[in-house]
């Protein structure tokens, strides 16, 4: 396998940002529900909020490598099969978890630094507070949060049942692509087909 993408598939870091970042927006999604339940008394109540605020900071990092990484490396050329709607949808379902990604973790930004404080990472370096000045800052984040939380998990799990769908409906190679085993000869042979 490829380090870059090619023409028909993903390379192995495209595939790996993609689901590393899957498995932290899901673990993310998890830990932030299981902790909003803790109480004071928890030996978790300060640990699971630390851990959350620098996965996601770490997080925000993988995203912009990703977003870079588009650009140095642009991804396969639309299947041949996919029709101008279904590319369309491709694209702007795309565009929707990336704005909803960045738009989430900024607003847990706000929420983590509505104080005043940096946000440390693990201890292993801080992110400073440079925007404490908004009115009821936290709480406006912390539902501006939650409710782009909810919207974009459920939204991952429909781009996760639409890679299904082309897989065992379509037969097509759209999830195939994105485990890296897609055939390279697919795309110019459907185009062949259809003419």
């Amino acid at each position: 396998m490829r380090w870059r993408n090619t023409a028909n598939n993903y390379g192995l870091i495209s595939i790996l940002l993609h689901w590393v970042i899957a498995l932290a927006v899901f673990g993310l999604f998890a830990l932030g529900l299981w902790m909003v339940g803790l109480t004071y008394y928890s030996s978790w109540y300060r640990t699971a909020p630390d851990i959350h605020k620098s996965v996601g900071l770490l997080l925000f990092m993988l995203m912009m490598l990703r977003v870079g990484w588009r650009y140095l490396s642009a991804g396969p050329a639309p299947l041949a099969s996919h029709g101008r709607w279904v590319r369309l949808a491709t694209k702007s379902g795309h565009g929707l978890l990336y704005l909803g990604l960045f738009a989430l973790m900024f607003s847990g930004y706000l929420i983590s630094t509505a104080d005043g404080r940096p946000i440390s990472v693990f201890g292993w370096f801080d992110v400073p507070a440079t925007l404490t000045s908004i009115p009821a800052q936290a709480d406006v984040a912390g539902v501006v949060h939650e409710y782009l939380a909810w919207g974009l998990v459920i939204f991952a799990v429909l781009h996760g049942l639409a890679a299904l769908k082309h897989h065992f409906i379509d037969r097509d190679p759209t999830l195939q692509r994105m485990l890296g085993r897609a055939p390279e000869r697919f795309n110019h042979d459907r185009r062949r087909n259809s003419c």
